[in-house]
């Protein structure tokens, strides 16, 4: 009687938010190297070659977009994996 009891304890834990959060966390990684990536290069670009200062802007803040669109997407996908199963 006692592991039933067990196994419908058991069957209550929601493990989806804490997993979510781990991978989340895990996954808002890339992006935050990506961006240092983008800004490192547009830095060094500018010093080899101040008068290409204007173009690597706009290429940098392009990706800089794209790749913190990822991180938005992975926290929106946090919400939805983290959200109570509906009954």
């Amino acid at each position: 009687m006692s592991s039933m009891v067990l196994a419908q304890a058991a069957a209550e834990v929601n493990l989806n938010q804490g997993l979510a959060l781990i991978g989340y966390g895990l996954g808002a990684i890339g992006p935050g190297i990506g961006v240092g990536l983008i800004w490192a290069a547009v830095i060094n670009g500018t010093a080899r070659q101040p008068e290409a200062r204007g173009p690597l802007m706009n290429i940098a803040w392009t990706t800089f977009v794209l790749v913190e669109v990822l991180a938005l997407i992975g926290l929106v996908l946090f919400f939805i994996a983290s959200a109570p199963p509906t009954a």
